[in-house]
């Protein structure tokens, strides 16, 4: 097994770091790194035969990392304190409202699919960031792999298509792309607002960070409810 292990984190790193540099070389959303490296190294794992688990088990130092990742998005925060301040209640508003749609369409059209209970519980979180997401997912009984899988394809999604999005609704404000991207694709789509503006990523990690703390709390009272209105 160790054969297997070895070889997994240093290949993430240098698969990634080759992806950055073609993405900031090309400019264009559709090569995102995050997608481009998944792209490489699945192929790369079928090809070895390598299991999932042994590729994680040599890169879970990475995983480990994602906590205090999320965390360090809160500097960009405070150099747009005086702004977050003036508009706070409008900030939660927003928030609240974006956590309450990604939690109700997402679960409801899994169940409405067919889904069972637990893909659907699994399928709820998909729009906060994955630490998060995992957590709430094991607590009301989904499982935490798949809602990472989600977290991960709705945040390439996010960073591909939604500056795209903007410009044809004609969403202008930084704080209004900030707020949404940040809602809906949490840390991936908070990571393309911050290449494209500081201000932007600023409000797009209050929002990732604010509906990470409204989903951990909402989410075991409302599955039970979307559970018994669309089962």
């Amino acid at each position: 097994m160790l054969s297997h292990i070895w070889w997994s984190l240093p290949l993430t790193l240098i698969v990634f770091y080759f992806a950055k540099k073609l993405s900031a070389r090309l400019k264009l959303p559709i090569f995102n790194p995050l997608l481009i490296s998944i792209i490489v190294i699945i192929p790369l794992l079928l090809l070895t035969h390598t299991p999932y688990e042994h590729y994680f088990a040599g890169s879970q130092i990475l995983n480990h990392l994602l906590q205090p990742a999320v965390v360090a998005l809160a500097f960009p925060l405070y150099e747009q304190l005086h702004q977050i301040r003036a508009q706070w209640k409008s900030i939660i508003t927003i928030c609240f409202t974006g956590c309450i749609v990604a939690m109700v369409t997402g679960t409801a059209i899994a169940l409405w699919a067919g889904a069972t209970p637990e893909i659907a519980a699994s399928v709820l979180p998909k729009s906060v960031t994955t630490p998060i997401a995992m957590a709430v997912a094991s607590s009301i009984g989904g499982i935490p792999a798949i809602s990472a899988a989600c977290v991960i394809m709705v945040g390439i999604f996010g960073a591909i298509f939604g500056h795209n999005l903007f410009k044809i609704l004609n969403v202008k404000t930084k704080a209004s792309c900030g707020l949404a991207m940040g809602t809906a694709a949490h840390a991936v789509g908070t990571a393309r607002c911050a290449e494209i503006d500081h201000v932007e990523g600023a409000y797009s990690s209050l929002a990732l960070m604010t509906c990470g703390i409204i989903t951990s709390l909402i989410a075991p009272f409302l599955f039970p409810v979307l559970l018994h209105l669309f089962s």
